[in-house]
């Protein structure tokens, strides 16, 4: 699995908040992009303090197809509930968490395990 895996799953979860953003007719708030953005980069930055744990965990299919599943539910209910910050916030996570895969990639941004 890996970091392709990552990013597969990343987009099939961004897809599905656009298409839910594009069904309600909500606009995507760019505060909330941003905050969700920074809500990423910290996630990043505390699940680095334990890589190998986290790591163990993500590459697990149960917990992917778990996580995958959740993402799918809360943009569901977001687009119902409250669909612009629920869908820019989210939108922004995984925007930001793809830019950050890529980053890695190139080696523009070290890789996690080396963070800490």
């Amino acid at each position: 699995m890996g970091a392709r895996t990552d990013a597969a799953l990343a987009l099939v979860a961004l897809a599905v908040f656009l298409a839910f953003a594009a069904l309600v007719g909500a606009s995507l708030s760019p505060f909330f992009l941003a905050v969700g953005g920074l809500g990423a980069i910290l996630f990043e930055l505390v699940a680095a303090r334990e890589y190998d744990l986290v790591r163990r965990y993500w590459e697990r299919r149960d917990v992917q197809a778990v996580s995958l599943a959740a993402a799918i539910g809360i943009a569901a209910v977001g687009a119902r509930v409250a669909p612009e910050p629920v869908l820019s916030l989210c939108c922004g996570a995984l925007v930001t968490y793809l830019a950050f895969l890529g980053l890695v990639r190139i080696g523009i941004v070290p890789s996690p395990e080396t963070w800490w």
